[in-house]
């Protein structure tokens, strides 16, 4: 008996349902869709994707002394004192802001048959994989990206994350490499609104020059290792950027509602860098101290003329308006521009590495060059001059006649018989002021001394030898949300280097950085 009254209920139910689905119907939003086309679902791709170098910028400019805290023993990154917290923006943004949206893309484009968002998702996601693995070591990737399925992904070796980079740089030429009447949309579109590729607008070419960057970055991060080849980097460099237009950055803007925090990072609106000064390191290069009598352009530039730096741990440093102590000089200064850039790969960097390489392999004649085009694509990007607010900045411009001069100068060699690491290495580091990846040049050149002169160790107050005992840091912690949601195989790491605290395992070379 009971079965049939739920049958019977069950019937009569059915004419309420379908009227219930028929008003669940109206409250399906059209304009709230759950699912989207590649096309929306790149911009943010490209943007999360190139602000996870920028969020590690909050943290590493401190560790390779472009920037030091203002505060006297200020126990912070400047003086190596380094937390869980440090790295949970690098995490979360390789992850959830950008990351995790490039297999729903890639399976969206593979479905309409849009290979080029293809191509852009695993150029991204290979851009991605590389800033997290140099900053933190073994990370997620091939259980990664499952959402609710999978809360602790395991671990890849830096050295298997190495070869997915590259594979996924090669997978991405390929898609890239195809035509455009492969693609059911175009990769860039301004109506009815920009989407798409924000980043080179469609130009395919730019992308594939972009994979090959960064499989030259990655390549010469391997110096230390028996397989190290600088012919080979130099082949990645011939197909790589070609001018500063090719510069893989993205532009700051006003923000405009419901926007916000578009403004720079770095930048005087949004604040992060208020009790930071720059690092006598940075200021020593630029003002005629490591360069007797050469007072480089970008003096009064990159910083103010009237800054004097700061070492890490001392404190001090400069005012914005001499005299007063109310702004940090470092918001005088062209990076903290509020609508400035923020570059992740460059073309001056590859001018940069192809000028190593050729070091590397015994031709001074190629190194000396790109050396010296390194030095000048850098500073002709912040030659224009101009004013900026807030606050009001005046920048003087740079005259062509000044960057050439400063090339010909004693700061930059003038034979190949002059041509030394140091020279090479000491002009990339000023090239490339505040990105992350100078970090890896100093870790895998141990932080030497005669090639980077000017770098302290942080002095502490009343001595002693800080929170690493005098050892340089040489990964980022595991980001706090890990260390609560992925505990073992946070764990694992731990284990695999025998780290027995957070200070011993922060001083561990990862595998790029070992022999």
């Amino acid at each position: 008996m009971n079965r049939y009254i739920i049958g019977l209920g069950l019937l009569l139910s059915l004419p309420a349902l379908t009227a219930c689905e028929k008003f669940l119907d109206v409250n399906n939003n059209p304009n709230n869709p759950v699912e989207s086309t590649p096309n929306f679902l790149l911009p943010g791709i490209i943007s999360n994707g190139i602000q996870t170098q920028m969020f590690t910028a909050l943290r590493t400019p401190y560790i390779t002394q472009y920037v030091v805290s203002r505060t006297v023993n200020s126990s912070g990154n400047d003086q190596y004192f380094l937390t869980n917290a440090n790295s949970t923006n690098t995490f979360n943004y390789s992850y959830f802001q950008s990351g995790g949206n490039i297999p729903v893309m890639q399976k969206a484009a593979v479905a309409e048959g849009s290979p080029y968002y293809v191509g852009a998702g695993k150029i991204m996601q290979a851009m991605i994989l590389a800033h997290a693995t140099d900053m933190l070591g073994n990370i997620p990737y091939t259980e990664a990206y499952q959402g609710g399925a999978n809360f602790t992904p395991k671990y890849d070796s830096q050295q298997q994350i190495y070869t997915t980079i590259n594979q996924l740089c090669d997978e991405g030429l390929v898609e890239m490499m195809k035509p455009a009447s492969a693609n059911f949309r175009p990769l860039y579109s301004t109506s009815p609104s920009e989407s798409g590729d924000i980043l080179y607008k469609g130009n395919v070419d730019k992308w594939q020059r972009l994979a090959y960057a960064l499989k030259a970055r990655q390549a010469q991060h391997l110096t230390k290792k028996g397989s190290y080849d600088p012919a080979a980097v130099l082949a990645l460099c011939d197909n790589a950027f070609k001018t500063s237009a090719d510069d893989a950055q993205i532009q700051f803007q006003v923000a405009v509602s419901p926007l916000s925090n578009t403004t720079n990072i770095f930048g005087p609106t949004r604040a992060n860098f208020g009790t930071a000064t720059f690092s006598l390191n940075i200021i020593k290069y630029l003002n005629g101290t490591t360069f007797p009598g050469v007072v480089d352009p970008r003096y009064g530039v990159m910083v103010p003329a009237t800054s004097t730096g700061a070492a890490p741990g001392a404190g001090s440093g400069g005012n914005f308006t001499p005299g007063t102590t109310n702004i940090t000089d470092f918001y005088g200064g062209w990076y903290a521009r509020d609508l400035g850039y923020y570059e992740a790969i460059t073309f001056h960097e590859v001018k940069f590495i192809e000028a190593e390489a050729a070091f590397r392999v015994g031709n001074k004649t190629r190194a000396l060059a790109a050396l010296k085009d390194g030095i000048r694509a850098h500073i002709r990007k912040m030659s224009g001059g101009g004013t900026y607010s807030p606050p009001l900045v005046t920048f003087p411009a740079i005259s062509t006649a000044q960057i050439e001069a400063y090339v010909a100068s004693a700061a930059v060699p003038q034979t190949e018989a002059a041509l030394t690491l140091r020279s090479i290495m000491e002009q990339k580091y000023i090239a490339m002021f505040l990105n992350p990846d100078s970090w890896s040049d100093l870790r895998r050149l141990d932080f030497d001394p005669a090639i980077y002169v000017n770098f302290q160790y942080p002095v502490y107050s009343g001595g002693g030898t800080g929170p690493l005992a005098g050892k340089y840091p040489r990964r980022l912690l595991p980001g706090a949300t890990e260390v609560t949601v992925n505990p073992n195989a946070v764990a694992a790491n731990y284990a695999e280097v025998s780290a027995t605290s957070d200070q011993d395992y922060i001083t561990k070379p990862l595998w790029f950085d070992q022999q």
